[in-house]
């Protein structure tokens, strides 16, 4: 009884393209789609130590909501490295100016903290609007699968 484990090789992995429409999604929850649709979660062969996740296009991203206090509440913190270097932003403010920060740095969050995660973020397209450059993409995708 010799069973083994299959993995697949970087060459074997299928990428998909999936397009995500941000409007009137939470934030939050909108995010642990994404992030699970980069990390490859729904593949039948997954496995956490190997990269095998999709292209994720997300637009409509200025129509994302916030639930509760947290326009007011909820900070964007930066630090540029150097002694008084902090940024707080209110995501009031940031929503307004660029939406698209705010959807990168919840599903950042939501990856695992290692080399896999700055190669799975990379397959992140987020636009505010409608248009986007994927639309070659996209007709590939529309004839395969469905959109989310």
């Amino acid at each position: 009884m010799n069973k083994k484990t299959y993995l697949p090789n970087q060459d074997a992995i299928e990428r998909k393209w999936h397009f995500v429409d941000a409007s009137g999604k939470i934030l939050g929850r909108l995010a642990v789609e994404i992030a699970s649709l980069l990390r490859g979660k729904n593949k039948i062969f997954y496995t956490n130590h190997i990269d095998c996740g999709d292209f994720v296009v997300v637009v409509n991203s200025s129509k994302i909501v916030l639930t509760g206090k947290k326009l007011d509440q909820k900070t964007y913190f930066t630090y540029s490295g150097y002694p008084g270097g902090v940024k707080l932003t209110p995501y009031s403010v940031l929503m307004e100016k660029s939406p698209e920060k705010a959807l990168i740095a919840a599903v950042k969050g939501m990856l695992p903290k290692n080399k896999l995660a700055s190669r799975q973020i990379t397959r992140l397209r987020v636009f505010k609007y409608d248009k986007h450059l994927h639309g070659a993409q996209l007709a590939v995708s529309q004839s395969k699968e469905e959109k989310i």
